[in-house]
């Protein structure tokens, strides 16, 4: 499974759902907002319509009044004080609107990003393992923060912008061709002169902030690695070589970015201070010749001057318009890839749920072949396998042929690519995700502990339990999951150690449990599962990075986690599952023996090369 970065460019990258277009898709987001949008708009217009009165009511006061004079000085004082206050009356009233679209605008994008973000989350809940295992972290971060923000930024300034910019433009265009029709056109030939000139560097813009968009990316990328493997790179002493990585990706940004900001100078430094003062000086030419010729009063001149810098101020935002929604587009498509990317593993119409008797859980492989991607070699071939309720199975093999992967189908982590697998002689296929892994509990070598307290992290295998905790404090409920939560613990042999802590249950952990041994990570994880209480085990080579104390520790709660479970162990250390009804052994071409420890060992097959290798 991979992204489609194939549709970057043009409504075509927008995304389709349900039928819709690419841009009915993004104009949706709109909808639920559809009337703060109206609102803004509407203010957005009047505000830039009020602004072109105000040059009126100068050219009364200038033309009228001054020039005509009123009955008296009275009536002359009259005039001017009564057009000021109307002017006053235009500026609280822009002001107001003003307020409006600014304040309201924002929120509506601001709520359009958080609507986006929480469906992308909600969308990388429903992507299956082999999504991730194809992505980087750093890389989705960028997709759920850097790219929505740009793209809420976009769809909050651009309406506004289009129908300020709009109506100032056409509404001066309008009011300067009724004053004088030959310099409007003189100042058209101009604005269209500036803007054959813009467009290069507009297309060049384009393509550059729509790279630099995955450069932002890929920074974001390095950083979330180095910091997620600080530990790592401290023990081999790598840190100058992660400094080199993340200078690379740095400078590539940085380089990016300055071609973004070179074309943004040459293009609006040329605009704002050159063309716009070119057409106030042709106006001041051409109209000051044809005022001392008697073709043009004065008073028409200065308003007309003020009116071309409206139809004017426009042009020199279109860079950072430009700018603004290539960035948001290019957020947006980012977006709908990752919401268009289809999950493989969904739940058939009509999923039952699954419920497993305690005692019960009968796993069956019959025929299952996996292969990651069309493209890779097969990992599985052929693979029937027959687990009765309560067995152990331990399943043993070389690295990479494939253990790990043959347990990861059963709860669907990855889908099957032929044959089936059944549980208590239900298929999986037929059953809801959800249900089947509420029945299925993981222990694994990498713990992830969450960040929060010790009782938190055991209360996650019990949402409900969860839940009443955090929200009831000393509610019947509540108590009854913190003891709960205390019994699991106790059975995990965890208890003991959580008591000798100062903060006992209530100490906070860190980041992935950075404040406890392997062991005791370990062990809290082994807790979370005792109050899970599934009836299917998996126990994905769980002690094979500890020492030996801790090992004995977690081997002793493994040992009574696995008591009435079905359960699948994944192991190196082959003296770990000497005791298991039934050991696997796996190869390339399936599975070439099984059987207990001693009938195995005897055998002189597969399992005995493995043993002698693993034990010297």
């Amino acid at each position: 499974m991979h992204i489609d970065e194939s549709k970057r460019n043009g409504l075509s990258g927008l995304g389709s759902k349900n039928g819709k277009s690419g841009l009915e898709v993004f104009l949706s987001y709109y909808a639920p907002y559809k009337g703060l949008l109206t609102g803004d708009m509407a203010c957005s217009v009047l505000a830039a319509a009020l602004a072109l009165v105000l040059p009126i009511c100068v050219r009364y006061v200038t033309g009228t009044v001054l020039n005509n004079g009123a009955d008296g000085a009275d009536g002359f004082m009259g005039e001017i004080f009564k057009m000021g206050a109307i002017m006053v009356a235009i500026m609280a009233a822009q002001t107001g609107f003003s307020i409006f679209y600014d304040y309201k605008g924002h929120d509506m994008g601001a709520k359009m990003e958080r609507d986006m973000r929480f469906e992308l989350f909600s969308h990388y809940q429903k992507l299956p393992f082999r999504f991730f295992d194809e992505q980087n972290v750093g890389q989705l971060m960028s997709r759920l923060v850097n790219d929505l923000l740009d793209m809420a930024e976009m769809c909050h300034h651009t309406p506004e912008n289009i129908m300020v910019y709009g109506t100032q433009f056409i509404g001066s265009l309008i009011i300067l061709f009724l004053i004088n029709r030959k310099l409007t056109l003189l100042v058209f030939v101009l604005l269209i002169a500036m803007a054959l000139y813009s467009i290069p560097f507009y297309r060049k813009m384009i393509a550059i902030i729509t790279q630099n968009r995955r450069l932002i990316a890929d920074v974001n990328a390095r950083a979330e690695e180095n910091l997620s493997g600080i530990r790592t790179i401290k023990s081999f002493a790598a840190e100058q070589v992660e400094i080199q990585k993340f200078k690379y990706e740095n400078d590539r940004f940085y380089a990016g970015r300055s071609g973004i900001y070179k074309f943004e100078s040459l293009n609006f430094q040329v605009i704002d201070k050159f063309f716009k003062p070119l057409i106030t000086v042709a106006i001041v030419t051409v109209g000051g010749m044809w005022v001392a010729q008697g073709e043009l009063a004065a008073a028409d001149l200065l308003i007309f001057i003020m009116y071309a810098a409206y139809l004017t101020a426009p042009v020199p935002s279109l860079a950072f318009m430009v700018e603004q929604v290539q960035e948001g587009m290019t957020g947006y498509r980012r977006f709908r890839e990752i919401m268009d990317t289809v999950p493989e593993i969904a739940d058939a119409d009509g999923a039952a749920e699954l419920r497993v008797a305690k005692g019960a859980g009968g796993v069956v492989f019959d025929n299952v072949t996996f292969r990651y991607n069309e493209d890779h070699e097969y990992v599985l071939r052929n693979v029937n396998l027959n687990v009765a309720p309560g067995e152990t199975v331990a399943i043993v093999g070389r690295s990479g042929v494939g253990k790990t992967t043959l347990c990861s189908l059963i709860p669907r982590f990855y889908e099957v690519s032929e044959g089936d697998i059944r549980i208590d002689g239900i298929r999986i296929r037929d059953v809801s995700q959800e249900s089947l892994r509420q029945q299925i509990g993981v222990v694994r070598q990498e713990t992830f502990l969450f960040d929060g307290t010790i009782m938190e992290n055991i209360l996650y295998g019990f949402p409900e339990a969860k839940a009443a905790a955090g929200a009831a404090g000393v509610a019947a409920e509540a108590q009854a999951a913190v003891d709960a939560a205390v019994e699991a613990a106790k059975k995990a042999n965890a208890h003991e150690f959580i008591s000798k802590l100062p903060d006992g249950y209530a100490t906070h952990i860190g980041q992935r449990g950075v404040k406890l041994s392997g062991g005791q990570q370990q062990r809290i994880s082994i807790a979370r599962v005792f109050l899970k209480d599934p009836p299917i085990l998996i126990l994905d080579e769980a002690t094979s990075s500890l020492d030996y104390e801790s090992e004995r520790a977690v081997m002793n709660s493994l040992k009574a986690l696995a008591k009435d479970r079905t359960t699948f162990i994944i192991a190196h250390r082959l003296s770990t599952i000497r005791n298991a009804d039934r050991i696997v052994v796996l190869t390339d071409e399936g599975i070439a023996e099984q059987g207990a420890h001693e009938e195995l060992l005897a055998l002189g097959g597969a399992y005995s090369e493995l043993y002698r290798s693993y034990e010297q």
